[in-house]
């Protein structure tokens, strides 16, 4: 395990955050919706827990939560997406204006709806997820026209993160040809993968985030056993991929790194949460991160170390979630304290 980075670089780097260039989020968009209440009794018209509802709400879900974790980190972004032409396009744009992003890099298509996912939770537990959504590929013409808006507004961005949830936005060939265009310009271009979209579609990135059973399952699908060591795995991916960089998010067990411009050594870092109520939406607020830091000049030993922190506090809330400078911060002199 390495150490906990310093107070010196962790205040550098995150005071940095807020001058680096606009990052381009590409990928799924999507809202999230949460039902709470409580349950008191079994449904007697089937034996299924009846939820008293008490609270609903609704977040900017899928790459929108992306976007809106840098912008709460003072961090500014252009997301770019696909959402379908109905009701919930609307509440879409509604969520986006009223966190301050902008709308204009979302393309409407009347062939898909907007994805929707309808949680139903009490203080405990979740009961159920309800998806209204299209997983079929995004056509031609709707591909044409998104690249259209990325061209219009990726101008001055310092970075790309492709947010892929496998809902169709992400094709092989739109792939392809933004990590061609980022790497001409030497920009940085992160994947947080889907374990369903074949691994090849990411190859020349310079970040891939996968957890572990997305991991096992790309290297799989590249001809490897899957039960080989962590340390196996990201070799495989940083060869087959072209990879610069990666990380592998190991849930209760932290973190494992390779930065094949430092060492070329396998890292690792503990988890560092305190409390873990919901976990939807902890990797969105990881990359998001990672990538920031990377940006301000961290390492990626020590943009983890970050990204560990800003996890740590949006597993704690409720729901898809964001976390502030303010709230890293206080989240790291509690972890100093507790690593010393």
């Amino acid at each position: 395990m390495t150490k906990l980075i310093s107070p010196q670089r962790f205040d550098a780097i995150v005071s940095n955050l807020s001058n680096i260039k606009p990052i381009l989020v590409v990928g799924d968009v999507g809202i999230d919706k949460y039902t709470s209440g409580v349950v008191n009794r079994i449904s007697p018209e089937a034996p299924v827990p009846l939820v008293e509802v008490q609270k609903e709400w609704q977040k900017l879900g899928l790459s929108a939560n992306v976007s809106e974790n840098l912008k709460t980190l003072g961090v500014e972004s252009t997301l770019c997406g696909v959402m379908g032409d109905d009701l919930n396009a609307n509440v879409l744009e509604d969520l986006l204006e009223e966190a301050g992003l902008s709308t204009w890099g979302v393309v409407r298509c009347e062939e898909r709806p907007t994805v929707f996912k309808e949680r139903i939770v009490t203080d405990h537990q979740q009961i159920c997820r309800i998806d209204y959504e299209s997983k079929k590929p995004i056509s031609e013409d709707v591909e044409k026209r998104l690249i259209g808006r990325i061209n219009e507004l990726k101008e001055n961005h310092g970075a790309l993160i492709l947010e892929d949830y496998s809902k169709g936005v992400l094709t092989e060939s739109l792939i392809s040809r933004l990590v061609n265009e980022f790497k001409e310009s030497k920009s940085l271009i992160a994947v947080d993968p889907s374990r369903t979209t074949p691994p090849l579609f990411y190859k020349g990135v310079s970040l891939l985030k996968p957890n572990h059973v997305e991991a096992k399952l790309m290297v799989n699908q590249l001809g490897y056993s899957q039960d080989m060591q962590v340390e196996e795995i990201a070799d495989v991916l940083v060869d087959k991929l072209q990879l610069e960089k990666i990380i592998i998010t190991l849930g209760a067990r932290g973190m494992a790194m390779l930065d094949t411009k430092g060492d070329g050594k396998l890292h690792m870092i503990p988890t560092v949460a305190n409390e873990v109520y919901d976990v939807s939406g902890a990797g969105d607020t990881t990359i998001s991160l990672l990538v920031a830091c990377l940006e301000a000049g961290g390492s990626l030993e020590e943009a983890a170390w970050v990204a560990n922190c800003g996890a740590g506090v949006v597993v704690g809330k409720v729901g898809t979630a964001t976390v502030s400078q303010d709230e890293l911060r206080n989240y790291y002199e509690v972890l100093k304290e507790k690593m010393k």
